[in-house]
């Protein structure tokens, strides 16, 4: 099943209401609860490739850090007033985004993986449709990644709601996502999350990142996007 606030976004755009979107994630409308970070959804200890060590620190200092940052900016928020310096609201807003965007790309990251890499079902077939082959699409999946290494930002496989392709996107930080485009693939590049095994090697962590994919959740959001896509108003 999937994370309800990975798409939260989706739930906007493909037409429920606000309320409706929030609740999804666990916020009302108006002040938003505190959230808590979710639990790794896999046993770090079994993950090919990527340490236990690595993954740990990754989800305890890098994503739980962006979920308690996100709660004190809605903290903030929730203070201000119609006297406030508008300023101040808009360098509050831009920062949800960016610890927003952060707990749900971490998210969707954490929930492709898990698996023994091994591709399966329907997705594969719809990239060799999209790419020519899954080959070449693996192959502009993993450049695009080699482009972000040594700095950050992540990698995303993407069902465009416009034209209901398959895309793959490169974005150097968390506030840079696709419109209209629901995730099916993350790949963190940030080098928190390959540093502590790898060092400068992105290409390594790589490899690895493709060994622990779990393409069983990866074909559960293609079904999801697809039934979206059908009610998506373009």
């Amino acid at each position: 099943m999937l994370h309800a606030s990975a798409f939260t976004g989706a739930a906007l755009v493909s037409g429920l209401s606000i309320k409706s979107a929030l609740a999804a994630e666990g916020t009302t409308e108006g002040e938003a609860s505190l959230l808590e970070p979710r639990p790794l959804p896999f046993d770090p200890g079994k993950l090919n490739g990527i340490s236990e060590k690595l993954m740990v620190s990754h989800h305890e200092k890098n994503y739980s850090g962006a979920v308690k940052n996100l709660n004190k900016v809605r903290t903030e928020i929730g203070q201000l007033t119609k006297d406030s310096p508008p300023f101040l609201a808009i360098a509050l807003k831009e920062r949800e985004l960016l610890f927003h965007n952060s707990m749900v790309l971490h998210e969707l990251y954490f929930g492709n993986l898990g698996g023994d890499g091994k591709p399966s079902g329907q997705v594969p077939q719809r990239l060799s449709d999209a790419f020519g082959s899954a080959a070449r699409w693996e192959e502009l999946f993993r450049l695009t990644g080699m482009g972000l290494a040594g700095g950050s930002g992540w990698v995303t496989l993407g069902y465009d709601l416009r034209d209901h392709s398959l895309t793959i996107s490169g974005a150097s930080n968390h506030a840079q996502t696709p419109a209209q485009t629901l995730p099916l693939l993350m790949m963190d590049m940030y080098e928190h999350a390959y540093q502590m095994d790898y060092g400068a090697d992105a290409a390594k962590y790589i490899d690895a990142f493709f060994q622990n994919v779990l393409w069983d959740h990866v074909n559960q959001r293609f079904d999801q996007a697809e039934r979206i896509a059908k009610e998506f108003p373009v």
